[in-house]
Protein backbone atom coordinates (compact mmCIF):
# COMPACT_ATOMS: atom_id res chain seq x y z
CA UNK A 1 0.00 0.00 0.00
CA UNK A 2 2.60 2.60 0.47
CA UNK A 3 4.20 1.57 -2.46
CA UNK A 4 0.93 2.73 -4.44
CA UNK A 5 0.42 6.13 -1.84
CA UNK A 6 4.09 6.83 -2.98
CA UNK A 7 2.88 6.46 -6.57
CA UNK A 8 -0.33 9.01 -5.99
CA UNK A 9 1.59 11.33 -4.64
CA UNK A 10 4.44 11.66 -7.29
CA UNK A 11 1.69 11.90 -9.92
CA UNK A 12 -0.36 14.30 -8.37
CA UNK A 13 3.45 16.65 -7.66
CA UNK A 14 4.68 15.82 -11.46
CA UNK A 15 1.12 17.54 -12.59
CA UNK A 16 1.92 20.67 -9.86
CA UNK A 17 -1.13 19.87 -7.68
CA UNK A 18 -0.99 19.59 -4.13
CA UNK A 19 -1.50 15.35 -3.68
CA UNK A 20 -3.28 16.60 -0.01
CA UNK A 21 -6.41 18.48 -2.15
CA UNK A 22 -6.59 14.95 -3.91
CA UNK A 23 -6.51 12.28 -1.29
CA UNK A 24 -8.69 14.28 1.19
CA UNK A 25 -11.37 14.36 -2.10
CA UNK A 26 -11.26 10.96 -2.52
CA UNK A 27 -12.52 10.04 2.13
CA UNK A 28 -15.63 11.92 0.58
CA UNK A 29 -16.09 10.80 -3.00
CA UNK A 30 -18.97 8.15 -3.73
CA UNK A 31 -18.56 5.03 -4.67
CA UNK A 32 -18.97 4.63 -8.45
CA UNK A 33 -21.68 2.26 -9.34
CA UNK A 34 -22.75 1.03 -12.41
CA UNK A 35 -25.75 3.27 -13.40
CA UNK A 36 -23.83 6.30 -13.05
CA UNK A 37 -20.88 5.58 -14.93
CA UNK A 38 -22.92 3.84 -18.24
CA UNK A 39 -25.67 6.64 -17.64
CA UNK A 40 -28.48 4.20 -17.35
CA UNK A 41 -31.28 6.72 -16.59
CA UNK A 42 -30.34 9.02 -19.21
CA UNK A 43 -29.59 6.01 -21.97
CA UNK A 44 -33.18 4.29 -21.76
CA UNK A 45 -35.33 7.62 -21.71
CA UNK A 46 -33.91 8.21 -24.78
CA UNK A 47 -36.50 6.70 -26.53
CA UNK A 48 -39.52 9.57 -27.52
CA UNK A 49 -42.27 7.60 -30.38
CA UNK A 50 -44.13 10.30 -32.29
CA UNK A 51 -46.93 7.70 -32.33
CA UNK A 52 -48.86 5.59 -29.87
CA UNK A 53 -47.62 2.31 -31.94
CA UNK A 54 -46.13 0.03 -29.79
CA UNK A 55 -43.70 -1.18 -32.19
CA UNK A 56 -41.94 2.35 -32.83
CA UNK A 57 -39.86 2.02 -29.59
CA UNK A 58 -38.41 -0.55 -31.19
CA UNK A 59 -37.81 0.89 -34.43
CA UNK A 60 -36.00 3.54 -32.34
CA UNK A 61 -33.68 1.57 -30.56
CA UNK A 62 -32.82 -0.36 -33.90
CA UNK A 63 -31.89 2.96 -34.96
CA UNK A 64 -29.82 3.63 -31.76
CA UNK A 65 -28.25 0.46 -31.95
CA UNK A 66 -26.89 1.06 -35.06
CA UNK A 67 -25.43 4.66 -34.32
CA UNK A 68 -23.48 3.23 -31.56
CA UNK A 69 -21.73 0.19 -33.48
CA UNK A 70 -21.23 2.99 -36.28
CA UNK A 71 -19.26 4.83 -33.55
CA UNK A 72 -17.62 2.13 -32.45
CA UNK A 73 -16.17 1.46 -36.15
CA UNK A 74 -15.02 5.30 -36.25
CA UNK A 75 -13.08 4.46 -32.79
CA UNK A 76 -11.06 2.06 -34.49
CA UNK A 77 -10.24 3.71 -38.17
CA UNK A 78 -9.47 6.91 -36.01
CA UNK A 79 -6.56 5.13 -34.57
CA UNK A 80 -5.79 4.21 -37.47
CA UNK A 81 -5.45 7.07 -39.14
CA UNK A 82 -4.02 9.24 -36.38
CA UNK A 83 -0.87 7.88 -36.11
CA UNK A 84 1.94 5.87 -37.90
CA UNK A 85 -0.07 2.45 -37.86
CA UNK A 86 2.01 -1.37 -37.70
CA UNK A 87 0.53 -3.77 -39.36
CA UNK A 88 -0.76 -5.11 -35.88
CA UNK A 89 -2.44 -2.19 -35.32
CA UNK A 90 -4.51 -2.12 -38.77
CA UNK A 91 -5.10 -6.40 -37.93
CA UNK A 92 -6.46 -5.38 -34.54
CA UNK A 93 -8.76 -2.67 -35.64
CA UNK A 94 -10.32 -4.16 -39.12
CA UNK A 95 -10.96 -7.19 -36.88
CA UNK A 96 -12.84 -5.69 -34.34
CA UNK A 97 -14.00 -2.83 -37.49
CA UNK A 98 -15.36 -6.52 -39.33
CA UNK A 99 -17.28 -7.84 -36.22
CA UNK A 100 -19.20 -4.12 -35.63
CA UNK A 101 -20.08 -4.55 -39.10
CA UNK A 102 -21.17 -8.65 -38.47
CA UNK A 103 -23.56 -7.06 -35.80
CA UNK A 104 -24.96 -4.57 -37.78
CA UNK A 105 -26.32 -7.14 -40.23
CA UNK A 106 -27.59 -9.42 -37.69
CA UNK A 107 -29.55 -6.20 -35.89
CA UNK A 108 -31.68 -6.19 -38.93
CA UNK A 109 -33.64 -9.15 -37.75
CA UNK A 110 -34.71 -6.78 -35.48
CA UNK A 111 -36.56 -4.49 -37.68
CA UNK A 112 -37.74 -7.49 -39.94
CA UNK A 113 -39.03 -9.75 -36.45
CA UNK A 114 -39.87 -6.84 -34.08
CA UNK A 115 -41.85 -4.65 -36.03
CA UNK A 116 -45.03 -5.34 -37.20
CA UNK A 117 -45.30 -4.97 -41.02
CA UNK A 118 -48.95 -2.73 -40.89
CA UNK A 119 -47.81 -0.59 -37.76
CA UNK A 120 -45.16 0.47 -39.35
CA UNK A 121 -46.53 1.50 -42.59
CA UNK A 122 -48.64 3.81 -40.44
CA UNK A 123 -46.34 5.48 -37.89
CA UNK A 124 -43.18 5.92 -41.12
CA UNK A 125 -45.52 8.67 -42.22
CA UNK A 126 -44.53 10.66 -38.85
CA UNK A 127 -41.02 9.93 -39.63
CA UNK A 128 -41.41 12.24 -42.68
CA UNK A 129 -38.85 13.56 -43.91
CA UNK A 130 -36.17 12.06 -41.31
CA UNK A 131 -34.09 8.98 -43.13
CA UNK A 132 -31.90 6.73 -42.50
CA UNK A 133 -29.50 8.77 -45.35
CA UNK A 134 -29.44 11.27 -42.65
CA UNK A 135 -27.31 9.24 -40.51
CA UNK A 136 -23.65 11.27 -40.74
CA UNK A 137 -21.57 8.74 -39.35
CA UNK A 138 -22.00 6.27 -42.07
CA UNK A 139 -20.58 8.91 -44.37
CA UNK A 140 -17.82 9.39 -42.00
CA UNK A 141 -16.89 6.07 -41.72
CA UNK A 142 -16.48 6.23 -45.64
CA UNK A 143 -14.52 9.23 -45.59
CA UNK A 144 -11.85 7.59 -42.93
CA UNK A 145 -11.86 4.33 -45.12
CA UNK A 146 -10.68 5.28 -48.54
CA UNK A 147 -10.03 8.45 -50.70
CA UNK A 148 -12.77 11.06 -51.46
CA UNK A 149 -11.93 10.43 -55.02
CA UNK A 150 -13.18 6.72 -54.59
CA UNK A 151 -16.66 8.10 -53.29
CA UNK A 152 -17.58 10.57 -56.29
CA UNK A 153 -19.16 9.51 -59.20
CA UNK A 154 -17.21 11.43 -62.05
CA UNK A 155 -14.02 9.59 -62.87
CA UNK A 156 -12.48 12.80 -64.17
CA UNK A 157 -12.13 14.61 -60.86
CA UNK A 158 -8.58 13.49 -59.89
CA UNK A 159 -6.21 14.29 -56.17
CA UNK A 160 -5.60 18.50 -57.43
CA UNK A 161 -9.35 18.89 -57.24
CA UNK A 162 -10.89 20.74 -54.26
CA UNK A 163 -12.28 18.82 -51.83
CA UNK A 164 -15.51 20.94 -51.33
CA UNK A 165 -15.77 19.77 -55.58
CA UNK A 166 -15.16 16.55 -54.93
CA UNK A 167 -17.86 16.44 -51.84
CA UNK A 168 -20.37 17.97 -54.37
CA UNK A 169 -20.01 14.72 -56.67
CA UNK A 170 -19.82 12.40 -54.27
CA UNK A 171 -22.40 9.11 -55.11
CA UNK A 172 -24.93 9.59 -51.95
CA UNK A 173 -26.07 12.88 -52.85
CA UNK A 174 -27.73 11.45 -55.92
CA UNK A 175 -30.13 9.95 -53.61
CA UNK A 176 -31.56 13.62 -52.66
CA UNK A 177 -31.30 14.97 -56.42
CA UNK A 178 -33.48 14.92 -59.09
CA UNK A 179 -31.27 15.56 -62.11
CA UNK A 180 -33.78 16.70 -64.53
CA UNK A 181 -34.92 19.86 -62.20
CA UNK A 182 -31.79 19.96 -60.16
CA UNK A 183 -33.85 20.55 -57.02
CA UNK A 184 -32.60 18.72 -53.63
CA UNK A 185 -35.02 17.03 -51.64
CA UNK A 186 -36.36 18.33 -48.03
CA UNK A 187 -33.93 15.19 -46.61
CA UNK A 188 -30.90 16.23 -48.33
CA UNK A 189 -31.42 19.71 -47.88
CA UNK A 190 -31.51 19.30 -43.82
CA UNK A 191 -28.93 16.57 -43.75
CA UNK A 192 -26.52 19.78 -45.38
CA UNK A 193 -27.41 22.32 -43.34
CA UNK A 194 -26.20 20.24 -40.04
CA UNK A 195 -23.73 18.47 -41.54
CA UNK A 196 -21.97 19.88 -44.46
CA UNK A 197 -19.06 21.75 -43.12
CA UNK A 198 -17.92 18.95 -40.94
CA UNK A 199 -17.74 16.96 -43.83
CA UNK A 200 -15.55 19.29 -45.80
CA UNK A 201 -13.41 19.26 -42.44
CA UNK A 202 -13.07 15.93 -42.01
CA UNK A 203 -12.50 15.25 -45.51
CA UNK A 204 -9.15 18.00 -45.26
CA UNK A 205 -7.98 16.06 -41.97
CA UNK A 206 -8.04 12.73 -43.59
CA UNK A 207 -6.69 13.91 -46.84
CA UNK A 208 -3.09 11.36 -47.45
CA UNK A 209 -4.28 9.88 -44.23
CA UNK A 210 -7.28 7.81 -44.92
CA UNK A 211 -6.87 3.84 -44.21
CA UNK A 212 -6.47 3.57 -48.00
CA UNK A 213 -3.76 5.97 -47.34
CA UNK A 214 -1.91 4.01 -44.50
CA UNK A 215 -2.54 1.02 -46.45
CA UNK A 216 0.14 2.48 -49.39
CA UNK A 217 2.98 3.30 -47.29
CA UNK A 218 3.77 -0.39 -46.75
CA UNK A 219 5.67 -1.97 -49.32
CA UNK A 220 4.27 -5.12 -49.23
CA UNK A 221 0.43 -6.47 -47.37
CA UNK A 222 0.35 -9.53 -45.96
CA UNK A 223 -2.50 -11.68 -47.41
CA UNK A 224 -4.29 -12.11 -43.96
CA UNK A 225 -4.65 -8.53 -43.79
CA UNK A 226 -5.78 -8.30 -47.02
CA UNK A 227 -8.54 -10.63 -46.46
CA UNK A 228 -9.49 -8.64 -43.23
CA UNK A 229 -9.08 -5.33 -45.06
CA UNK A 230 -11.48 -7.21 -48.20
CA UNK A 231 -13.88 -8.96 -45.94
CA UNK A 232 -14.62 -5.15 -44.46
CA UNK A 233 -14.95 -3.57 -48.04
CA UNK A 234 -17.47 -6.24 -48.76
CA UNK A 235 -19.28 -5.94 -45.20
CA UNK A 236 -19.94 -2.38 -45.88
CA UNK A 237 -20.41 -1.98 -49.37
CA UNK A 238 -22.22 -4.81 -50.37
CA UNK A 239 -23.50 -6.98 -47.04
CA UNK A 240 -24.85 -4.15 -45.63
CA UNK A 241 -26.49 -2.64 -48.39
CA UNK A 242 -28.15 -5.93 -49.91
CA UNK A 243 -29.22 -6.73 -46.41
CA UNK A 244 -31.03 -3.38 -45.87
CA UNK A 245 -32.47 -3.72 -49.23
CA UNK A 246 -33.57 -6.47 -48.76
CA UNK A 247 -35.13 -5.38 -45.42
CA UNK A 248 -36.56 -1.74 -47.38
CA UNK A 249 -38.17 -4.49 -49.86
CA UNK A 250 -40.15 -6.13 -47.12
CA UNK A 251 -41.56 -3.15 -45.18
CA UNK A 252 -41.89 -0.99 -49.06
CA UNK A 253 -43.22 -3.39 -51.64
CA UNK A 254 -46.79 -4.50 -50.95
CA UNK A 255 -49.29 -6.27 -53.40
CA UNK A 256 -46.90 -4.85 -56.33
CA UNK A 257 -46.62 -1.28 -55.39
CA UNK A 258 -43.58 -0.14 -54.64
CA UNK A 259 -44.03 2.51 -51.70
CA UNK A 260 -41.84 5.92 -51.40
CA UNK A 261 -38.85 6.27 -48.56
CA UNK A 262 -39.90 9.05 -46.28
CA UNK A 263 -36.47 10.36 -47.54
CA UNK A 264 -38.04 10.65 -50.82
CA UNK A 265 -35.13 8.58 -52.78
CA UNK A 266 -35.27 6.29 -55.17
CA UNK A 267 -34.32 3.88 -53.41
CA UNK A 268 -34.21 0.90 -55.08
CA UNK A 269 -31.93 1.88 -57.15
CA UNK A 270 -30.05 4.12 -54.49
CA UNK A 271 -29.54 1.00 -52.16
CA UNK A 272 -28.17 -1.70 -54.32
CA UNK A 273 -24.38 -1.65 -54.17
CA UNK A 274 -24.52 -2.70 -58.09
CA UNK A 275 -25.73 0.83 -59.11
CA UNK A 276 -22.62 2.73 -56.76
CA UNK A 277 -20.13 -0.46 -56.31
CA UNK A 278 -17.79 1.60 -54.47
CA UNK A 279 -14.78 -0.03 -52.94
CA UNK A 280 -12.44 1.32 -50.28
CA UNK A 281 -9.67 -0.38 -51.17
CA UNK A 282 -9.81 -0.68 -54.86
CA UNK A 283 -6.20 -1.87 -55.18
CA UNK A 284 -6.39 -5.36 -52.94
CA UNK A 285 -9.17 -6.22 -55.86
CA UNK A 286 -7.61 -8.19 -58.66
CA UNK A 287 -9.56 -7.21 -62.02
CA UNK A 288 -11.20 -9.97 -62.84
CA UNK A 289 -13.02 -9.96 -58.74
CA UNK A 290 -16.22 -8.30 -58.27
CA UNK A 291 -17.83 -7.59 -54.56
CA UNK A 292 -20.44 -9.98 -55.56
CA UNK A 293 -23.23 -6.72 -56.48
CA UNK A 294 -23.86 -7.23 -59.88
CA UNK A 295 -24.98 -10.90 -60.02
CA UNK A 296 -27.67 -10.14 -56.49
Amino acid sequence: MSEIFDHLVSKYKELGEDPKTYLVGLLYAKPLTYWDYIHTDTLLSLQQPKTGFKDETIFILYSQQTELFLKAILHELDQICCIQPSENLIREKIERCNMYMTLLIDLFKMMRTGIKKEDYHLFRNSLTPASGFQSVQFRFIELYATRLENLTRDCRLENRVDIEILLQHIYWRSAGINYKTGDKTLTLKLFEERYWDQLILLSKRLRGNTVEDQLSKFQTIPANLVDLLKTFDHLFNVAWPLTHLSTVRYFLIEEGECKRATGSSEWLEYLHPKYQQIKFFPKLWLKDEILDWRTK
